[in-house]
């Protein structure tokens, strides 16, 4: 018995050394790397920008916090400059506003609109880590901004969305739908297949060596892609910071992201690979299971959780940010299920790969090969 399970092991790591090429570098396969790399370069571009901006106003010289931080609404553009210098960014433009002019109330002169000429301003400064953008409306200061260069936490939030909202519900869920459809489709599109099943190897061990070739990619594709945006996130913060941040939490949380892209290419790969396996069009079945997860955040709890993103958030160490300013019958019906432990979520998503991969094996054994209706 142990030789048996033994002999078709090596069998099924045989078929995956086989399908891994294909599973990397199939022409139909290589938008996914789009999807995997996407959020990086999004966060690449926002740090080299950090950088940038960042030489081009410190060339300007830094003004003391402490200066702009005591200037108060009100106070004349001169009395500003003269009390901060020069600044970084002097940016100055015409406002025409329309006022409405009342007449002399004895109904002689009715109410007429006027053109308004408004002198407008901005001045910019720079301390070395925070912009201050003042605004002045003909020569007064009426509003003032202060915001740091990076907001270490603004860009974890960030993460946080971009990670849950992008990645697991779009970028793994297509990415595995390309790769993992593509395993059997592909050979049946090929005309192929038939090949694979006149080899002396039993269907199941043929369907988990597709199966693992698939697995490897997506999770060296996804997880990579993951680990790389969050190093992308850090990469242009203050060294000191991001060392604080790494020793308290930032190892944690970067393993539970990467293994929450691991676990979503367990999942999402498992319903794939059974749908190009068994249904002639899977395109239907995928759609619909999108449709599920995107409605997920609205649905009760009960049936949130029969759903691979629930366990998948579960495991994420930051919830997903909700915009503040959206509706308020929006953020009623947007209330998530209390989320899994890490156990339940990993236990949860690894039992739903073991039923959809017995289920595709059996049903396996009774597939025909008939090219004429691909």
């Amino acid at each position: 018995m142990t030789a048996t399970i033994s002999f078709r092991a090596r069998q099924a790591c045989t078929i995956a050394r086989v399908e891994l090429r294909r599973a990397f570098f199939s022409k139909r396969s290589f938008w996914v790397y789009l999807l995997a790399l996407f959020p990086a370069a999004v966060f690449i571009g926002h740090g080299i920008e950090a950088k940038i901006d960042r030489q081009r106003w410190s060339a300007k010289g830094f003004t003391p916090a402490a200066l702009f931080d005591g200037i108060k609404q009100g106070e004349t553009e001169e009395a500003v400059r003269s009390r901060l210098g020069m600044p970084v960014s002097d940016q100055k433009w015409e406002h025409w506003r329309r006022v409405l002019r009342e007449g002399s109330g004895k109904g002689s002169e009715p109410r007429v609109w006027e053109e308004k000429r408004e002198q407008r301003r901005r001045l910019s400064y720079f301390d070395g880590r925070r912009r201050a953008d003042l605004w002045f409306k003909n020569g007064v200061l009426h509003e003032k901004n202060i915001r740091p260069l990076l907001n270490f936490e603004e860009d974890r939030q960030v993460f946080a969305g971009l990670f849950q909202y992008f990645y697991l519900r779009l970028a793994i869920f297509f990415g595995c739908l390309g790769i993992f459809m593509n395993l059997f489709r592909g050979d049946m599109l090929d005309k192929t297949l038939h090949f694979w099943f006149l080899a002396p190897i039993r269907r199941e061990v043929l369907l988990l060596g597709k199966y693992l070739a698939g697995l490897v990619a997506a999770v060296v594709i996804f997880t990579g892609g993951a680990l790389l945006c969050y190093a992308a996130m850090l990469w242009p913060h203050d060294p000191g910071e991001v060392q604080v941040y790494w020793q308290a939490s930032g190892l944690s949380h970067a393993f539970w992201y990467g293994a929450a892209a691991a676990l979503g290419c367990v999942g999402y790969g498992s319903v794939f690979l059974a749908a190009g396996l068994l249904l002639r069009n899977p395109i239907v079945p995928a759609a619909t299971l999108l449709l599920w997860e995107a409605i997920n955040g609205f649905l009760p709890a009960a049936l949130q959780k029969v759903s691979v993103l629930y366990y998948l958030q579960s495991l994420c160490p930051i919830p997903a940010p909700v915009d503040n300013s959206a509706r308020a019958i929006f953020r009623m019906l947007l209330s998530p299920a209390e989320p899994a432990s890490g156990f339940w979520a990993v236990t949860g998503l690894l039992a739903l790969t073991a039923l959809v991969l017995v289920v595709a094996a059996r049903a396996s054994r009774r597939i025909e090969i008939s090219y004429s209706t691909e």
